[in-house]
């Protein structure tokens, strides 16, 4: 099945409550949250079933229970919570596909842990069990997986720290030290601990109220950049050309997160192309060329050795046109910040840009290691500079204990998030979206 995540990504946004509703929504009963989840998974089991190639009684409605297995990793989650029956709708057997699921999808497992806990995230943001695809909650299991690295040097000291009783100012003094080394950086920590210590200073806080504050607190400080551009998602606008550079030192995954976003663009509708315009990096070429055959989209390169990259965007440029193509994604040389040679040479390419196609909505996106701390933090400042950034990817968070280096980017580059990373499939690049970043990284789970 296809997914249409950059249009369902925008649509969701819209109806997005701020965060202390959505915060306060994920503190429902746990009542409410299993049926949510029960019906979600029930849907989604029966939308793998039809995709799977199983014919269905036609024409029908039935009642049916979890199986045996799902009850009890049911009662795992929720020991004490009745198992009721859920009514599945069963469409005509006639109208059902019959191709097997496609490798790279997503597949459905077990009503577990994780599957409640992504499925808690998502119906905090508003959604319906009947709206969410098992891409998302695919997703969801994945990002808290990764960021469990950075959730235990921060998260579960955090929490130890925190206990039962009221927070104290020792316990917020120590709270700084988890953030930092968490590589949130000084301007994100400090920011986070003074909204603290003033709410502190005006009224006893509980280990709960503390934890749903610093959440908000967290979400607000990644927001701000994306607030301050003007657009909550990076979306490519149709009846126009758009184009995405992608740029940033060697070794941080550039030319794997142009075939993820060309990916995830063919999946959403959009028509795409891509600029191989790192012609200075040893098979740079033929990587990208392997990324755009498993998505089916054109690629322009130069095979020539060191081949002026500017006039392979200039090629590509002309092709996009020509063939009224919405997307065009640029790979770029790896270089480093210091090296100005090189910094000139990307600003040529976006002066090529800027001279053939003067009405294309253009995006320059830094993409970060998580890994490199501190140090993918100096480059933003850097490249933000030299590069003209619109925001940053930020890959490897599958990898790292130094999550927090997200709300570093945010908060001192002033750099919008615009997708984050967390493993090596084609799929696994998504939309960054704070609510559920601070959810995975803060989950007690």
């Amino acid at each position: 099945m296809v997914f249409d995540e950059f249009k369902r990504t925008s649509v969701d946004s819209s109806d997005e409550r701020d965060s202390d509703q959505q915060l306060n929504d994920a503190s429902s009963t746990q009542e409410d949250s299993l049926q949510w989840a029960k019906d979600a998974y029930a849907r989604l089991k029966q939308q793998q079933h039809k995709e799977s190639g199983i014919l269905l009684e036609s024409n029908r409605s039935i009642s049916t229970d979890f199986s045996n297995e799902d009850q009890l990793e049911i009662k795992k989650v929720l020991p004490t919570t009745n198992i009721s029956s859920i009514n599945l709708e069963k469409s005509d057997a006639n109208s059902i596909g019959v191709n097997a699921i496609n490798r790279e999808e997503p597949e459905l497992g077990d009503f577990d842990e994780a599957f409640t806990w992504s499925s808690e995230v998502l119906a905090a943001q508003g959604r319906k069990a009947e709206e969410i695809s098992l891409e998302e909650i695919d997703w969801l299991g994945r990002l808290r997986k990764g960021l469990e690295k950075s959730r235990q040097k921060f998260v579960t000291g955090l929490l130890e720290k925190l206990g039962d009783d009221p927070l104290t100012p020792e316990v917020v003094d120590d709270l700084e030290t988890l953030l930092l080394k968490a590589d949130a950086g000084v301007g994100a920590t400090d920011q986070i601990l003074d909204a603290l210590r003033r709410k502190l200073n005006e009224e006893v806080v509980d280990a709960n109220e503390g934890l749903r504050f610093l959440k908000e607190k967290l979400c607000d400080l990644l927001n701000a950049p994306i607030k301050s551009s003007g657009s909550d998602l990076l979306v490519p606008e149709k009846g126009c050309l758009n184009i995405w550079l992608l740029v940033g030192v060697n070794g941080v995954g550039k030319t794997t997160t142009l075939g993820k976003l060309a990916n995830l663009a063919k999946r959403s509708g959009y028509s795409a192309l891509i600029a191989a315009a790192d012609t200075f990096r040893a098979a740079a070429v033929e990587q990208v060329r392997v990324w755009g055959d498993r998505s089916g989209i054109p690629v322009v390169a130069n095979s020539t050795a060191n081949a002026d990259p500017a006039a392979v965007v200039f090629d590509a440029i002309g092709a996009a046109k020509s063939k009224g193509v919405d997307l065009l994604l640029v790979d770029t040389a790896g270089r480093l910040q210091t090296k100005h040679n090189l910094m000139e040479e990307l600003q040529k390419v976006r002066r090529i840009i800027d001279r053939l196609a003067p009405n294309a909505r253009v995006e320059s996106l830094l993409v970060l290691d998580s890994s490199q701390g501190q140090n993918g933090l100096r480059q933003a400042m850097a490249f933000s500079k030299s590069a003209n950034l619109t925001g940053v990817v930020i890959t490897k968070l599958d990898g790292t204990s130094r999550g927090g280096v997200a709300l570093a980017v945010a908060s001192e580059a002033n750099l919008p998030i615009r997708f984050i990373g967390a493993g090596e499939g084609i799929r696994d690049l998504r939309p960054f979206k704070s609510f559920e970043f601070v959810e995975a990284l803060l989950s007690k789970r």
